[in-house]
Formats: structure tokens, sequence, C-alpha cells
């Protein structure tokens, strides 16, 4: 079995090959694949930690495309079923030369959206050391929020360490006082949570990377640590028992495209945790990742190898130890 858990929904990308060019004029596409929790596993695999997926995929080419891809990624399918009523969810995304990419989504009714909760029976939780869960997956429909509330459950049970990252997606929701209720509920049960300072703005009323922590600590026991993202200037990392402290984020030369990024920092944390890293070099090593992501214009293609961390680390003149 793996090291490394998540449940999510994977995206099929049509990127435009039109720079700066709206989507409604856009006729040049290629195809790669995304999703937030497979961009995560993607890289933990990449650093050299077995990984299983749990998802589900619409018995057409599109989930023939992203199975492939997983595969292919070397990351676990072994929970990941086929649908063969709904369809697998994909969307457009813009190609720019400044700024963020406009993207439109077709997800709703989608194969993973019908995701139950009573498959989830049968994930083998044994030999998991983390599990990451995010805010998109259970925004997806009612079912998969079951299904989301089910897994969390099994996975506090088995006293599971579990990292969450809000991720938060209005527009999947439909209902921000749902969505910031919901979000919240749901931290309360991750040992480690990884909110952007622009998301403690909407789900808690402070951008403060403090005040965020804090919240986060005081809602529940079981919370242990709240790294929060500060963008370029890296991130910030409190502990119940003692102060916070900042780990400066890296300077890029280009900013290509920053999605993908805040992926990024959670698997850097993760592979550093699984490696019994500090916290420290943890938030370092997510900040390498989302520096090396956002100089590529993908979902994960910018997610390195150890040797490519290293090579990263050298040029910068840093080190983990």
């Amino acid at each position: 079995m793996s090291e490394f858990l998540t449940i999510g929904e994977p995206v099929v990308t049509f990127m435009s090959k039109d720079a700066d060019a709206s989507l409604i004029d856009t006729i040049n596409y290629f195809k790669l694949l995304g999703g937030a929790e497979l961009n995560v596993a993607i890289g933990v695999q990449r650093l050299g930690h077995t990984t299983e997926y749990v998802s589900r995929l619409g018995a057409d080419p599109l989930g023939g495309y992203a199975k492939k891809q997983i595969l292919e990624h070397g990351v676990g399918t072994t929970f990941v079923t086929e649908d063969a009523d709904n369809w697998t969810g994909f969307q457009l995304k813009q190609m720019v030369t400044t700024g963020d990419p406009q993207t439109f989504n077709y997800r709703t009714g989608s194969a993973a959206a019908h995701l139950s909760a009573d498959v989830l029976d049968d994930v083998k939780l044994d030999d998991v050391k983390i599990a990451h869960m995010s805010g998109i997956f259970p925004a997806l429909s009612e079912t998969s929020n079951k299904a989301f509330r089910h897994l969390m459950d099994r996975l506090v049970a088995a006293d599971k360490l579990i990292t969450f990252d809000p991720n938060l997606r209005p527009a999947l929701w439909n209902d921000d006082a749902r969505m910031i209720r919901e979000i919240n509920e749901f931290a309360k049960s991750a040992d480690i949570i990884l909110p952007g300072s622009n998301e403690g703005k909407i789900l808690m009323g402070s951008e403060d990377p403090k005040d965020i922590a804090d919240f986060y600590l005081n809602q529940s026991e079981r919370t242990k640590v709240v790294i929060v993202k500060v963008g370029p200037a890296g991130a910030y990392v409190q502990t119940r028992d003692a102060e916070g402290f900042m780990v400066p984020g890296f300077k890029v030369a280009k900013v290509v495209d920053t999605v993908g990024a805040g992926d990024g920092f959670a698997l850097g944390v993760i592979t550093a945790l699984l490696e019994d890293k500090s916290l420290r070099a943890a938030a370092m090593r997510g900040n390498a990742v989302g520096a090396l992501q956002v100089q590529t214009p993908g979902d994960n293609d910018g997610y390195p190898t150890p040797a490519q961390l290293a090579a990263f680390y050298a040029a910068e003149g840093v080190s983990e130890d």
C-alpha cells in the first residue's frame, strides 16, 4: 500500500495555445491533466513516495486519458473507479503572458461528483502516513460532500495525520456562507492546516498570518500546526506550543502561471514530513516547489524530482538541514 492518500477529481484541461486570447476567441488547444488533489499526489510521487488517489472517472475518452496519465505519473489507482453513466470533468484554460489565466469548468454532474460514501469503506488506510484533504471535492455535489465527510471520519478514527488545504472555489459552492461554515468545520479534523492569507480574509476575516493561525489552532484541539501561505513572501508557521515564525520564499525571474503553486506548497510540506524533516524545512520545501511551479504553464509540470529539488537548493545556496 501507500504512504500518502488523497481524494479528488481529476480535471482534463484544454489549454489555449493562443497567448492572451480570450477563451471565446481561442481555437487552438492542447490537452493536459490537472486537479488540485491529483497535483499533490503527482508531486508526492515524483519526490519518491508511494501514493494512492481516490476518485471516479467516466467511461469516456477523457476518463481513459485521465487514467492513462495518472498511471504514467506513477500514482496509485487502486481506488479510482469507473462510472458508465456520467462523464469526466474538464475545463478550458487561457494562456496568458501576465497575471492569472481565465478558466471555465465543466464539472457539474461529473463522474467524480457521483462518488458515493459507501465505496470508501473499501479504501485501505493501514499503511497511510499522511492523508491530504482539500475543500474542492466536497463542493462538487451533495454526494461528494457526504463521501468526503465519510473518508475524513474514517481517517480521524484511524488516527491518521491529516493535512487540509481550504482550496476555496466559490464558483463550485454557489453559497459563500455555506462554503465558509463547512470549510472551517472540515478544518477541525485536520492536524495541519494550509490556508492562504487571502483565504483567511474570507474564512475568518483577517489576512494577518498570526490571526489566521490563532483562529484555527483555537477552534480544534486536534489541530497542532497551521502554515499560512503568504505569496512571494513565503510562509508563516505556527504550532500550538511555540511562537510562530516566517520562512521566506524564493524569488523567480518570471511568473508564467500561478496554477498549481498552492498544491506544490502542500506536496512540499507533506514530503518533507514523510522524511521526518522539521516544520521549517517543510515550509522551505513548500516554498521551493511553489517557486518552481509558477515558472511553468501547466498544472503540475514544475514539480521536481529529488535531483531537481537538490539542484534548486544548490543554486539558491540553501539547505533543509
